[in-house]
């Protein structure tokens, strides 16, 4: 048996189009990426600063902002380059650790979505124990074990994927070094990893969205035995920013990992990874602000303090200019 000749660079393949439709592309996921950052980091200030959001719902969703931040950032500046300035070479390494980083965060993702469930659940179904059933001690507990979910599937999908050997074509048929992806460059047998793609993925998929489905079914029912339409309409909206979420995450993401075959369709894949990589992401904060009556409450506090601290001092401006 020949030697293969060890890789040590792949090619990111991205959107083979214009080089018009390339600089329009680089131009939008550069725009979301600010955004996503921008909008991410004000909630993450909000939440912070106003004491009255101290509350178990909020401390998951800043974390879900720190996440989703860390999430894009993983893909979408290299995104943008390759798309811009055609730099589609990534090392071996980098790729390795892209691969690594992007499951680690998708993975914690799920996890805190099926948390915020149980967190609504809670808040809904048991309001009188709430504060003592989500105390500070658990809710730590569960966003540790959030991430501890995902380093070890990342580790697992990142060791699997990388001990393929990779001898004939260096492309990656994406714009960024998804585990389908890699797999369908190698030229190994990649049946074995296929199984434990789909029977890891799958279980974590699946586990964490019966979590959510089954809350929401608990919630459903406790909304509906609610006596006045008030009570109703008030458990809804607490509820109904995460569903949001949850579809979309959990619509995108099952798509792409939790079905048979999922190496098969490149071309498709690409489309639908934009959505969970970086529009979801960008899109969290405004679903959780503009369908939030608290958070909304509070950019108004705030803006009324900048507004209390610059009229004296646009007076103070013009009393100088007159004298």
């Amino acid at each position: 048996m020949e030697n293969q000749t060890k890789v040590t660079e792949f090619i990111l393949v991205g959107f083979p189009s214009h080089p018009g439709s390339q600089l329009l592309l680089s131009i939008l996921s550069s725009t979301m990426y600010a955004v996503t950052v921008i909008g991410n980091a004000c909630m993450i200030f909000i939440i912070r600063t106003d004491s009255k959001l101290h509350t178990p719902m909020y401390f998951f969703l800043e974390n879900l902002s720190i996440l989703d931040i860390c999430y894009s950032s993983v893909i979408t500046p290299k995104a943008a380059l390759t798309f811009s300035l055609g730099k589609r070479i990534i090392s071996y390494n980098d790729c390795a650790s892209q691969m690594f980083f992007f499951s680690l965060f998708g993975t914690t993702e799920a996890f805190f979505l099926a948390v915020m469930a149980y967190d609504r659940f809670t808040a809904v179904c048991n309001p009188l124990l709430y504060k003592i059933i989500m105390n500070k001690r658990l809710c730590v507990f569960m966003v540790v074990g959030s991430y501890l979910s995902g380093c070890i599937n990342c580790t697992i999908q990142t060791g699997f994927t990388f001990s393929l050997s990779f001898c004939g074509s260096k492309e990656i048929n994406h714009f960024f070094c998804d585990v389908p992806a890699v797999m369908y460059t190698s030229c190994s047998d990649t049946l074995v990893n296929e199984i434990v793609m789909l029977a890891l993925c799958g279980s974590i998929i699946v586990g964490t969205a019966l979590v959510v489905f089954i809350s929401y079914g608990y919630i459903i029912i406790t909304i509906v035995r609610m006596p006045s339409a008030e009570s109703r309409l008030k458990a809804f909206s607490t509820c109904s920013s995460h569903m949001l979420s949850v579809c979309l995450f959990f619509g995108t993401v099952f798509f792409m990992y939790a079905q048979p075959g999922a190496t098969s369709s490149p071309n498709k894949s690409k489309a639908i990874s934009i959505l969970y990589t970086i529009v979801i992401p960008m899109l969290n904060p405004f679903i959780y602000t503009l369908r939030n009556k608290e958070v909304k409450e509070s950019l108004k506090k705030k803006f009324k303090k900048k507004g209390v601290f610059f009229v004296p001092l646009l007076r103070m401006r013009m009393t100088t200019v007159s004298n």
